[in-house]
């Protein structure tokens, strides 16, 4: 029984688009013992995670596949509103894998061909040198002041919608810095009370985003053009078209709005009781 062949889920990119198998009108990552489509001689296929305990196994290749009634190719983040999130997240763990696969195959520190040791570390030969995927930290802010928050839209931005201050994190620097300088930097702003939201894996192409609440402290608005083509404080009734759920930007932004209405909730019965109080002592 250890020897049995046993099927796999199978991520597939082809040209940066993933290969989505459609059945009963929804969508799945394909699964089976062999793959749909033969990868390509000499490439390798990974094996970068499991879901709910099998095994997932992927490998890019170059060869344009056309849709079909049973197979559809399609964009990662577009992915994210067909199938489940468990196959979403290791469709974004095998991007990133493929991708340090691709572009690590020489040894940095005397050239020569890196061999793939484990699923996400390489070793030169020659010299020894592991290589493993390295991981592009950057920082998210909601920067709030009244009942309004800060949103911008960056130039490299593929859309209209506006989003949260982003920013790469630098070397010496810690998150919470890193957090005073981009809005600074971006806005000529500055904040307080900076505090930790939350994180995510950003798999475009290897990003990890770490999402900050901070404080208005002072200044006016004067944004770094070549950064930003525009910026200002809304309030939830008049908020600017938003990014898609699937950021962690998007994520910041409802708990923003629903905090706020708790608290409006909150402000609205501490109003109410004071005046109940009040008319009580008057009748009195």
């Amino acid at each position: 029984m250890d020897n049995e062949i046993k099927a796999s889920w199978w991520i597939i990119f082809c040209q940066d688009e993933l290969l989505l198998e459609k059945k009963n009108g929804s969508y799945s990552l394909p699964y089976g013992i062999t793959s749909p489509i033969n990868p390509p001689a000499g490439v390798t296929v990974h094996e970068v995670t499991e879901i709910d305990g099998t095994e997932c196994k992927s490998f890019s290749t170059a060869h344009q596949t056309e849709d079909t009634e049973e197979y559809v190719m399609i964009g990662l983040r577009a992915s994210y509103d067909l199938i489940p999130l468990k196959q979403y997240q290791a469709a974004g763990k095998a991007h990133e894998i493929l991708h340090w696969d691709r572009t690590n195959r020489f040894c940095s520190a005397c050239g020569t061909p890196l061999v793939l040791k484990e699923p996400i570390m390489k070793k030169c030969p020659q010299c020894g040198k592991e290589v493993y995927p390295i991981i592009s930290t950057a920082i998210l802010v909601l920067v709030r002041k009244e009942d309004s928050i800060l949103l911008v839209h960056a130039r490299n931005f593929k859309g209209t919608f506006n989003s949260l201050v982003a920013g790469f994190l630098e070397t010496g620097e810690t998150l919470e810095e890193c957090v005073a300088r981009e809005v600074k930097e971006e806005t000529g702003l500055t904040v307080k009370n900076i505090r930790y939201f939350g994180n995510q894996p950003w798999p475009y192409p290897s990003g990890l985003m770490v999402g900050f609440i901070a404080d208005y402290a002072g200044g006016e608005i004067s944004l770094q053009d070549e950064e930003l083509s525009s910026g200002a404080f809304y309030t939830k009734e008049n908020l600017p078209e938003l990014p898609r759920k699937l950021s962690l930007a998007r994520r910041m932004i409802d708990w923003w709005i629903e905090n706020d209405r708790e608290q409006a909730t909150k402000d609205t019965l501490t109003t109410n009781e004071q005046l109940r109080t009040k008319e009580t002592l008057s009748a009195s």
